[in-house]
């Protein structure tokens, strides 16, 4: 039992002064890898709080949106419909919209102007997540109008402090005093987005007073949705229906299928992988050829030489991979990803600052680990392995 420990003491004794020792030469594996597992694993904070909150903003919107069509193109739908749609069994929580895209020409900016019914049981739902709790009596006691963070900074850098004048289609202007600033945390969705009440949407927009953008709704029995696509086209031959698993996907493909970047990602990560496994093969067949045939001679069996080489590894394995994460996790969740952030998100209308929500996904983590453990550890213990099953004198020529 003694002498176990001794020889147990005595090979992690060796392990840790050859790591040491061999510092140098480890650093640049090291490093190479911290550069891989950081790469790897930005790209997969950035996607996963992305798909995090858009989720969350889906969640919060109807199943069903329905649109009037002419000649191919989205134009303004009938206020009528929502009576015909409200006939349709399994409908609930019908709700009108005017949006609509604002450019001031001035600048070459744009805002994105979304008119609803404050009193609208589903928008109350999806302005309590935007904006919180706001004195409605207060709000509404003047024409006045939510903005985001990107708009409001604007505004403010163009001297528009407390309110803004909309151009309307007839040529008049319609000042609309600005009653609050959504938070810094909804800017992924609403930062170039300004809130009011339809009817100011309306009048903004020429709309008339039958005339809204489009019409959601809700279908509580998603077995029930194909049957409802189905008979909302048997009512209207001039309708798109876009249900919520189409603006799930549309979401899913603009911020997390960046087919070049995810390929430029890749192949300069294989490269530098393939380099690391090539850069470990060669120095065992050169350096630590005379090493393990030392080993050997002076009594180590294959399986310690083996075990020696695993843990030897793993150590360099784990520190890498713990520091390129936690490079990673504060590249992202702190600094908020300069350059992937442009990547997935592309040019911004108006200047904003986006906060990326903390996830972690240790599934995902978990399989990156393995992904790069398996291949570095197989490239150092394959080639140790038919060293030390060689002769000593001959692993030592």
């Amino acid at each position: 039992m003694k002498n176990k420990i001794l020889r147990y003491q005595a090979f992690v004794y060796f392990l840790t002064l050859t790591l040491w020792k061999q510092k140098v030469k480890h650093t640049a594996a090291v490093l190479i890898s911290i550069l891989i597992i950081f790469l790897l694993s930005a790209v997969l904070f950035v996607s996963s709080s992305l798909k995090q909150t858009l989720q969350h903003t889906v969640k919060q919107q109807g199943d069903f949106t329905v649109t009037r069509l002419k000649a191919g193109y989205a134009t303004q739908t009938p206020s009528s419909w929502v009576e015909q749609i409200e006939q349709i069994e399994g409908v609930t929580d019908l709700t009108t919209r005017v949006y609509g895209r604002y450019f001031y020409q001035p600048k070459g900016k744009s805002f994105l102007v979304v008119g609803i019914d404050f009193f609208d049981e589903q928008n109350s739902q999806l302005l309590e997540a935007l904006i919180g709790k706001m004195v409605l009596k207060s709000f509404l006691s003047q024409e006045s109008m939510v903005v985001g963070q990107g708009v409001s900074e604007f505004l403010t850098a163009h001297f528009y402090e407390d309110s803004f004048s909309f151009k309307t289609p007839s040529g008049a202007f319609k000042e609309v005093h600005i009653a609050k600033q959504l938070d810094e945390s909804t800017n992924l969705i609403a930062n170039d987005m300004v809130i009011m009440p339809i009817s100011l949407a309306r009048e903004i927009f020429g709309f008339n007073e039958n005339e809204v953008s489009d019409i959601t709704f809700n279908v509580p029995n998603e077995a029930e949705w194909d049957t409802i696509i189905t008979k909302l086209h048997l009512l209207f031959y001039d309708v798109r229906v876009l249900d919520k698993r189409e603006i799930q996907k549309g979401y899913e493909n603009m911020f997390n299928y960046k087919g070049g970047v995810f390929l430029i990602l890749y192949l300069v990560t294989l490269l530098t992988f393939m380099l690391i496994l090539y850069q470990r093969y060669v120095m065992v067949y050169s350096s630590e050829r005379k090493e393990i045939g030392t080993l050997r001679a002076v009594g180590w069996s294959i399986k310690e030489i083996l075990l020696y080489k695993f843990y030897e590894n793993v150590i360099i394995v784990v520190v890498s991979f713990t520091v390129g994460v936690l490079l990673a996790y504060g590249y992202v969740f702190l600094a908020n990803a300069p350059f992937l952030k442009a990547i997935f998100l592309g040019n911004a209308n108006l200047s904003y600052t986006v906060g990326f929500t903390p996830v972690l996904e240790l599934g995902l983590l978990g399989t990156l680990f393995l992904l790069y453990a398996i291949p570095f550890l197989v490239a150092v213990l394959i080639p140790a392995w038919k060293i030390a099953v060689t002769p000593p004198k001959e692993a030592m020529q």
